[in-house]
């Protein structure tokens, strides 16, 4: 009897093996696939101002959500982000305040008060109470994943800056926080990338209302670099998941 369950272990083996070695190769294959040459697509633009002067993070989120067809308002998210509850003060030459990594600095809603804005961790929590695990922080990501997902249909969140380049070191100030001493620009910006090609790189900027704005893609990627590579996707998931999601915020 153990014999023949040994022979019969050892038969099933050697039927599985090259089914498993089918799918070792497909499933590779499909992470090493090369990305199409250029992608483009269009995706409702939402404005941030007047209301939110500050607010280019949550309103390229607003963006990226309505993708999906989760129409959110962009005042929704700006009353949801977690927020960083540190002040604004100088004291002996040097500013204190908060840091965007922990939640929103400052005042979204007007420039009458200091502020500056959020990253990535706060907003991909925020995106992720709304779609759970569909939402994806690819921060740190090479760019070619970046664009992967674009050419999946994906638009993605990104941090910036208004030039869409590397920022001069004068463009750059010292903050003291909790967390220690970081470096912010008050150029720091958010948009949503919706398409690629050789030489550009097509976003829908919140700032300016512009669809599928073309920014020339080498600079682009540098200033995206020098901001610390940040970016969120929410990747396609059945509707049913999507009207779940929806129906508990």
């Amino acid at each position: 009897m153990k014999k023949l369950f040994a022979v019969t272990l050892i038969v099933l083996y050697i039927v599985a093996m090259p089914i498993m070695a089918k799918y070792n190769v497909t499933w590779a294959s499909s992470i090493n696939q090369p990305i199409p040459d250029s992608y483009r697509m269009k995706i409702p633009v939402i404005r941030q101002m007047p209301e939110l002067p500050r607010g280019c993070e949550v309103t390229s989120l607003a963006m990226v959500l309505h993708s999906k067809g989760i129409e959110v308002d962009k005042m929704d998210l700006a009353r949801k982000v977690k927020k960083n509850p540190e002040i604004y003060q100088v004291k002996g030459g040097k500013v204190y305040f908060g840091d965007p990594n922990e939640g929103f600095v400052g005042d979204m809603y007007t420039y009458k008060n200091p502020g500056l804005g959020v990253y990535h961790k706060p907003i991909h929590e925020l995106a992720t109470s709304y779609v759970g695990d569909l939402a994806v922080d690819l921060t740190g990501q090479p760019f070619e994943e970046i664009l992967r997902e674009v050419a999946k249909g994906n638009p993605v969140w990104v941090i910036q800056n208004s030039r869409f380049n590397t920022l001069p070191p004068q463009q750059w100030v010292t903050w003291h926080t909790s967390n220690g001493a970081i470096r912010v620009t008050y150029r720091e910006h958010s948009v949503v990338i919706t398409g690629y090609d050789s030489k550009y790189i097509y976003v829908n900027d919140p700032l300016t209302g512009e669809q599928n704005r073309r920014l020339l893609r080498s600079s682009f990627i540098k200033g995206w670099k020098q901001m610390g590579s940040q970016a969120i996707t929410i990747q396609n998931g059945n509707k049913e998941v999507f009207h779940f999601w929806q129906s508990i915020n």
